[in-house]
């Protein structure tokens, strides 16, 4: 990437954090939205439900492949043909006359996210001298933070009130505006070349980058334990209304959005240490949880600080990754992409295997801080390693 201006750089950073909000807004809107979607198309919620899920696993194996692909057309044309996808997949699911239509193009619009995650942060870095480059990261994970502030709950209030293809095309206004916002911000850079992909996907197989992909599994696998289960811990543990939850999920939102920015100072300050205080706090105010919710203060007060060390992690963790794999760092960001979304889904069925086992409501919170700690071990014992790696 070229040398930029610093008000160059901060439109060119801007513009991928508003990539990543349509992005988080696409990936974690149905989720609000599976009722409405359910009867508009005739299925079971648990069967709407798949659609969340299609999109995880379709961002995990699609990340590798179209990060490899892209590579060739550069940094920038990689980022818009991300886009491109987005507002395709989006369109074709305003459109889907039904559950199968609407299946494909959720794993259209899946396409995306692990790409363009790759090259977003190889991008950011770029654009920021390097005692700056964990927080040019948390700029662009920012975006998909904010999108649990505004984007989610106006997706849900947007399906609720006119139908939730109205919804998804919202989405595909983001992604216009996105498309043609990194389009204006971002220098061109060098110009794309067909990646050696024997030797890209060698990096994979790394000691620390399996280790770095592991505690990203762990961590997500701990966050979204409790972020799967927040409403139903809310109304069984605290007693909240319906009302008191839709005020928790946008602070928590604010809490997500924070902790972004908290991230990446801490991993500005040091990789190794930046990650374990946040994965510690994080296992800390998991297991204050079920403690907390019995007052209506202290609920706000734990999930808040809950949600502020959940995504502090995200940036030392993605730095990380891509430090591990030094000479593939794209591929890397976005692997790391594709194992976030993993511990997703490992977090929602340790969840359930808690919930199914007949613990309660409050074994969920422990679960997800039994993981963020196994997490923060494998990253304590690799921390030399990964040292060595990024020297």
């Amino acid at each position: 990437m070229t040398q930029t201006s610093p008000a160059t750089a901060r439109m060119a950073l801007l513009a991928i954090g508003l990539g990543a909000f349509g992005i988080g807004t696409t990936e974690f809107a149905p989720m609000g939205l599976l009722p409405a979607i359910a009867e508009g198309i005739d299925v079971s919620i648990p069967a709407a439900g798949q659609l969340v899920t299609a999109y995880a696993v379709g961002v995990m194996l699609s990340a590798p492949v179209m990060t490899l692909y892209l590579a060739r057309f550069g940094a920038k044309r990689a980022l818009l043909l991300t886009m491109v996808i987005y507002i395709v997949g989006n369109l074709l699911s305003a459109l889907a006359p039904s559950y199968w239509p609407l299946m494909a193009s959720r794993l259209i619009t899946s396409l995306c996210q692990g790409a363009f995650f790759g090259f977003g942060a190889v991008t950011a870095v770029s654009l920021v001298p390097p005692e700056k480059r964990a927080s040019a990261v948390a700029i662009m994970f920012m975006g998909t933070s904010i999108a649990n502030i505004g984007g989610v709950p106006a997706a849900t209030w947007l399906g609720e009130v006119v139908g939730w293809r109205w919804a998804f095309g919202g989405t595909v206004v983001l992604g216009v505006l996105a498309l043609v916002a990194l389009a204006w911000a971002l220098p061109m850079g060098a110009p794309g070349q067909r990646p050696d992909v024997k030797r890209e996907l060698a990096t994979l197989i790394r000691p620390q980058m399996l280790a770095t992909m592991a505690s990203t599994i762990l961590f997500a696998g701990g966050f979204f334990t409790v972020y799967t289960y927040v409403a139903p811990i809310l109304l069984e543990l605290a007693g909240a209304t319906s009302g008191f939850v839709t005020l928790m999920l946008v602070l928590i939102g604010l809490g997500l959005t924070l902790g972004n920015w908290i991230g990446g100072k801490l991993a500005d300050w040091s990789l190794d240490g930046g990650a374990g205080v946040a994965m510690i706090a994080l296992g800390l105010t998991s297991l204050a949880i079920p403690l907390a919710v019995e007052t209506q203060a202290g609920t706000v007060i734990g999930f808040v600080a809950w949600a502020v060390a959940a995504f502090a992690c995200v940036p030392a963790l993605q730095m990380r990754a891509m430090h591990a794999a030094s000479d593939a760092p794209t591929l890397a960001a976005s692997m790391n992409i594709a194992a976030f979304n993993l511990g997703n889904a490992v977090g929602a069925g340790i969840g359930g295997l808690a919930l199914g086992a007949g613990w309660g409501y409050a074994s969920v919170p422990v679960a997800g801080a039994v993981l963020t700690f196994v997490g923060f071990v494998v990253i304590w014992l690799m921390r030399d390693r990964v040292r060595v790696a990024a020297e």
